[in-house]
């Protein structure tokens, strides 16, 4: 898999439902769930609570992100 096989994924799921969990470091993860927004060329953006949050197609391919699709 591949960041363009990544982007196609995420333009084909924009208005769905997702839960994202970002890994930081030292162990500590963040949990978003809301709805994918929006796909740019480097980023997408769910909103989540009436609030945009921004992620990079990169940060799934390296696995500091992962996407569940609900």
């Amino acid at each position: 898999m591949n960041t363009n096989h990544i982007k196609e994924e995420i333009k084909r799921n924009i208005g769905r439902k997702v839960e994202i969990k970002v890994y930081g470091m030292r162990g500590k993860t963040s949990t978003y769930k809301g709805f994918i927004h929006t796909a740019y060329p480097n980023l997408f953006t769910i909103i989540e609570n009436n609030i945009e949050k921004s992620f990079t197609y990169r940060d799934i391919f390296t696995g500091d992100i992962k996407i569940k699709y609900m």
